[in-house]
């Protein structure tokens, strides 16, 4: 059993990535601000003892708690009207966040996926 910390998991893609490795039989934490994604994304997960929702932005720190074995690196707003909205956020997530999501993987000796929006 891996655990898989997973940035921008309350969005669209990140919840369902936390599915896919949850239905694995891997642990999940999924790191959001919720600026843009929905904790209602991963209601389902909350009783779920290999599932923990940190509460975060990926531009000021990654707090995951134990060993890691995957990062997967989605936080990012995702849609135009996001990008006008929170221009700075969005740069700051592909670079500052990938940055330390890089730092986080490294740390931990763990494999690490980018997935970067248009």
């Amino acid at each position: 059993m891996a655990h898989v910390v997973v940035t921008g998991g309350a969005g669209f893609p990140g919840s369902h990535l936390c599915d896919a490795f949850l239905a694995r039989g891997d642990r999940v934490t999924a790191v959001d601000d919720l600026s843009t994604g929905r904790f209602t994304n991963l209601l389902h997960h909350a009783a779920d003892p290999g599932f923990r929702f940190v509460r975060a932005d990926v531009t000021r720190a990654l707090p995951v708690d134990g060993p890691v074995d995957v990062v997967a690196h989605l936080a990012s707003p995702a849609s135009p009207v996001h990008y006008r909205r929170l221009s700075v956020e969005t740069l700051a997530a592909g670079s500052v966040g990938t940055r330390r999501a890089l730092d986080l993987a490294l740390r931990h000796g763990a494999r690490f996926l980018l997935a970067s929006t248009s």
